[in-house]
Order: C-alpha cells, then structure tokens, then sequence
C-alpha cells in the first residue's frame, strides 16, 4: 500500500486530490465542486479524481481548512447531481441522431436498443450503482439519454446516487478526521486512505464482470 500512495503522490497538482485541496488559490471549494460536476456531468471528465477528491475534501473541512461540512455536503450533492442532468440531457439530444444514423465499424444500431432494453429492466438500480465506479459515473448518464430512458424514473435515481455517493464519500472522510486526530504527516496517513478509496471504489466494477462470467461463461470487455 505504501508503494501504491507514492505513486498516488506523484500525480500532477491538477490530479492529486490533496494538492488541490491545499492549492492557495482562493477559489478552493469552487474549483473541487468544478470538478466534480465534470466528471460527472462532461464527457472529458472521467479522469479526474471524483472518489478521492471528495474524501479529502471531508477530511480537510472537518479540520477547518474548507467550509463547514453544512456548507460543504450540500454542494457537493448540487455538484454531482447537476452534473448527471447535463449529461442525460446531451444524451438525449445526440440520441435521435444516432437512431437515424447508419453502421459502422466502431457504432452499430442494435448496441443503442440494447442499451435502451438494459435500463428498463435494471436502469435505477444500475444509475445508483455507477455513481461508484470511476469512469463508468461519467458516460452512464449520457448512454442512459441516448437510449431514451424516462426521465421521470432516472431523477430520483440519479437524486438518490448523487447523495449515496457525494455526501457519503466525503462524510467518510470527516469521520476519518475525527477517528485520527490533526494528521501533520499527509504522505503517511492520508495518502494510503485515499489509496484505499480508489481501491474500494473499482470492487463494483470487479463484481460486474464476475456476475457476467458467471452468466455467459465468457464474458469479453
């Protein structure tokens, strides 16, 4: 683990979750509720460090260096649910177009009605679901718009993985603040959790692909 955080650490300022936090810029909170609406809301975001950055983010409001945490949580949900509407709403718009549109190599029609099929049987519980898994809560929202999902039954569920996952993140890491005290060595206590949390947060992903070999015997990705 201790070699997994150093790696951690030696992400550029922009990706390392305790670099921005830390940033002196003035617009701290501004720039960690940015970010999380990208990643959740913006296709070019799903390499940004959603899990992480709301994690430290708890960590450090609960030691006084960001907004209170009534302050903080709110956001951070406004942020993430917001976020999720701007990219079921691009869905929906790119999403007729891609019904009219013709095969190809790399699009095929019957991957947007399977699409469309998938989430009427499982479409809430898997738009709750994605909110932990990195990469898959940025382009979920926007397949869920493309394959026409009623929009009545994805706003409670994206409501609900939006609070699930931004306040819950972030209280873990305000309850962590408060189980181990003012950490003066950031590299020997904060960065293993945060490695931890990156960890944890891909163990959906894993399940999927068992619950498919489990399945079909042969599950390709």
């Amino acid at each position: 683990m201790t070699s997994f955080a150093a790696l951690l650490a030696l992400l550029p300022d922009w990706l390392d979750p305790i670099k921005i936090v830390e940033g002196d810029t003035g617009w701290v909170e501004i720039i960690i509720l940015l970010i999380i609406f990208a990643e959740c809301g913006l296709l070019i975001g799903f390499f940004l460090p959603g899990d992480s950055l709301l994690f430290v983010a708890g960590f450090f409001s609960a030691k006084g260096d960001l907004w209170p945490w009534y302050f903080l949580l709110p956001a951070l949900f406004a942020a993430a649910f917001l976020g999720d509407q701007v990219g079921y709403q691009f869905g929906r718009r790119i999403g007729p177009t891609l019904f009219h549109r013709e095969d190809s190599r790399f699009f095929k029609q019957s991957n947007v009605v399977k699409a469309h099929d998938y989430f009427e049987r499982r479409g809430q519980p898997a738009i709750v679901l994605a909110r932990f898994v990195p990469v898959v809560r940025t382009f979920l929202p926007v397949v869920v718009g493309v394959s026409e999902y009623e929009y009545r039954k994805f706003l409670p569920a994206n409501a609900l993985g939006g609070l699930l996952w931004a306040v819950g993140v972030t209280t873990a890491g305000i309850i962590t603040f408060h189980a181990v005290g003012e950490v003066v060595n950031v590299d020997k206590y904060i960065y293993p959790v945060v490695a931890v949390v990156i960890v944890l947060s891909f163990i959906p992903i894993f399940l999927e692909i068992m619950r498919a070999r489990r399945y079909t015997g042969d599950a390709k990705f």
